[in-house]
Parts: C-alpha cells; sequence; structure tokens
C-alpha cells in the first residue's frame, strides 16, 4: 500500500485549477470553462481504452454522470462538478484515450461548459492535494 501513497505525494495539481472530490478538474478562468480530469484520476484508471463523451448542447446539473472512461480495470463515469451547457467536447481524446493518461490537464481535457453557477462548490488545489494523500 505504501507504493501508492508514495506515488500520490508526486502528483501534480496546478493552482490555478478548482476541483472536486471526485477528481474532476475545472478550469473557469477561460471561456467556456474547461473539465477534465486529474492526474490522480487518470492512475486509477490504468490504461483507457475508450471515453464516451456527452453531446455538444447537452444541459447537465452538478452531480450528473456526463462522461465515461473505459479502462483495463473498470469503467468509471465522469461526473460533473458543475452546471451549464456542453459547448465542446474533446473528440481527439475520444480518438485517442492515452492522451487524458499523458497530459491530463492539457490536451486530456475533456469537455468545455457554458457555466451556470458563478459559485459551483469546488475546492481548492490544497484542498485537493489533501484528499488525495489521505
Amino acid at each position: 500500500m505504501s507504493e501508492a501513497n508514495d506515488s500520490k505525494v508526486n502528483l501534480d495539481v496546478p493552482e490555478h485549477l478548482e476541483y472536486s472530490d471526485e477528481h474532476v478538474w475545472v478550469d473557469s478562468s477561460v471561456e467556456p470553462a474547461m473539465v477534465g480530469v486529474t492526474e490522480y484520476a487518470t492512475e486509477q484508471f490504468g490504461e483507457l481504452v475508450y471515453i464516451d463523451l456527452p453531446e455538444v448542447g447537452t444541459q447537465v446539473e452538478a452531480g450528473d454522470e456526463v462522461a465515461e472512461f473505459e479502462s483495463s480495470k473498470a469503467v468509471t463515469a465522469l461526473v460533473s462538478p458543475v452546471a451549464g451547457t456542453i459547448r465542446y467536447v474533446n473528440n481527439e481524446a475520444a480518438d485517442d484515450p492515452s492522451i487524458v493518461t499523458d497530459d491530463p490537464y492539457g490536451e486530456g481535457w475533456i469537455f468545455k461548459i457554458e457555466l451556470e453557477d458563478d459559485e459551483p462548490d469546488l475546492l481548492s488545489a490544497d484542498g485537493y492535494a489533501k484528499i488525495v494523500a489521505d
């Protein structure tokens, strides 16, 4: 078990992003806001083989399952931490899921959403880092 804990210590948790306790990040500094999964989540997935993206134009509420990740280990749902309308999806990530694993905070974004809630209930980088350190 100590190996997993050691790797958690070295995880990248960019300061400018906000996080959910479901291991999803939100960059609300851009319009529309960008959403993806954290490095911690990609380590839990293992090798991603398929991503089922939401439809552009879909209205989502915080807590809705909006995408699905199929890995060599399991199928995992992405739970949206924010409410809004999905404006773009990352088709490149769907075509090559390794993009998400290789660059979860950059090219591996999942969707872009026009936010409905100006104050989503999200964690700071420090708050999220404490969750994954436990």
